[in-house]
């Protein structure tokens, strides 16, 4: 009951709000493109297109509101590529054999695209950042409580049962995306019940992805923990520990049987296990259809259906996200795909690593953290799953091209110069303000 409550009480709300300030929209349709109010409550919550009205309020209220900023800064290149991927999605699904299951995987990629697109016009201020990263940590940390929850009360959920269409391997690649994200976002506040949030958060993301029994997952959740020691603040003793102490109950949690699965990665290949070993044999096929299509691949969605031509049961999917991207769009949908996420992160890292002076405000640092974190588990992680249509790693780069935005934008020298006038005092309560009134 609680569920269907909250699902019309939100849809409502993104509705209205979106055309007094289509930022709710943005908002609200990150919430529910990582919840799945209809599927997470399966049960109470009838099944109806909740995200897409809520993606027509925003359209229009962005309509209304003259369509954003345009003027994306350092962020170019990223939504660029995003876009070029976009268009190379549709130049492929022109030369596919199968017009309609081109046509669908190109409806979920818009439905992906327009959001992140619409979201970056709209981001003009760092209080928008934060928004869209705690929407973004809290959302994914509520899935990974309900799946902690149905564990603990006897059925192992994420592993025994899709959620949103997505296998166990799928739901730990979305778990590991929220760990490197809500682990620094809580060490970039100061209140310590948020921080308490954060860290509970990243705690249930990191033990779900270990009910998954993901090998993938599990060694995409450990680059992404190394990536973030190296990415930990200077002279933060708090962090340091925080960090610690996760990682230590990480390792708590895990119990034997989760050792044993994960250390098969390991396993000298003549005793692989057939899982492991039909991934590689999958890798192999993938880069032998990419090198024979090199320019638009075989089409979106289309290596399933030539799956059974290398000894593949019909509708095998291709186990990488990068292969059978390659495979099905050819190599510059592959390589617009890789820039969009490869772009995001070579730019933020000298935000992430103090080695630029021109912030708009030192979160924009934290936000660099998390989202190189999450977009490294995220890569190594989908070299394992074709995860093409899961959303939260293209809305975790969209909190870092927003931070490119603001981090190099001329636009917020004004606002910088009149808090710099401001007494540390009262720089503190009206930063957040003076970004707002940016524009």
């Amino acid at each position: 009951m609680l569920g269907l409550i909250f699902t019309y009480c939100a849809t409502a709300f993104g509705v209205v709000g979106s055309l007094f300030n289509p930022f709710i929209g943005v908002l609200t349709y990150v919430c529910f493109a990582i919840i799945q109010p209809d599927l997470m409550w399966f049960w109470s919550v009838p099944q109806y297109h909740y995200s897409r009205i809520i993606a027509v309020a925003m359209l229009v209220g962005w309509a209304i509101h003259g369509f954003g900023k345009w003027n994306f800064s350092k962020s170019t290149g990223v939504i660029l590529a995003l876009s070029s991927f976009f268009v190379w999605a549709l130049l492929s699904t022109m030369n596919s054999a199968n017009h309609d299951i081109a046509w669908y995987y190109v409806t979920r990629i818009a439905k992906i695209f327009i959001p992140v697109l619409i979201g970056l016009t709209l981001i003009d201020s760092v209080s928008k950042l934060k928004q869209l990263a705690w929407v973004i940590m809290l959302s994914q940390s509520f899935v990974a409580y309900e799946m902690n929850l149905s564990y603990f009360q006897g059925f192992n959920r994420i592993y025994e049962q899709d959620f949103a269409n997505m296998d166990n391997n799928s739901q730990a690649i979305a778990m590991v995306c929220g760990v490197g994200l809500a682990f620094f976002l809580g060490s970039g506040v100061t209140k310590w019940w948020q921080r308490f949030i954060a860290w509970g958060g990243a705690v249930l993301m990191g033990h779900s992805v270990m009910l998954a029994f993901s090998r993938g997952g599990m060694l995409a959740l450990i680059v992404s923990m190394a990536i973030g020691f190296l990415l930990l603040p200077p002279k933060k003793p708090i962090h340091l520990f925080a960090f610690v102490m996760i990682v230590l109950l990480g390792f708590r949690l895990a119990g034997p049987q989760v050792q044993d699965r994960f250390m098969t990665i390991f396993v000298d290949p003549q005793e692989r296990d057939g899982a492991a070993q039909s991934r590689l044999d999958l890798w192999v096929d993938n880069i032998d259809v990419m090198t024979k299509n090199p320019l638009l691949g075989i089409g979106p969605d289309h290596w399933p259906l030539i799956a059974h031509q290398y000894g593949w049961e019909p509708g095998k999917e291709g186990h990488s996200l990068w292969l059978q991207t390659g495979a099905e769009l050819g190599l510059p949908g592959l390589g617009f795909l890789a820039l969009f996420y490869g772009l995001t992160i070579i730019r933020l890292w000298p935000l992430a690593r103090h080695r630029s002076e021109h912030v708009v405000d030192p979160w924009v640092r934290d936000v660099g953290r998390m989202v190189i974190s999450s977009s490294v588990g995220f890569i190594v992680s989908a070299q394992f799953v074709s995860v093409e249509g899961l959303e939260i790693p293209y809305y975790v780069i969209l909190l870092g091209a927003g931070a490119l935005k603001l981090a190099y934008s001329a636009d917020m020298a004004p606002a910088l110069e009149r808090q710099a006038r401001l007494s540390p005092a009262t720089a503190g309560f009206q930063s957040v303000s003076a970004m707002q009134n940016v524009h």
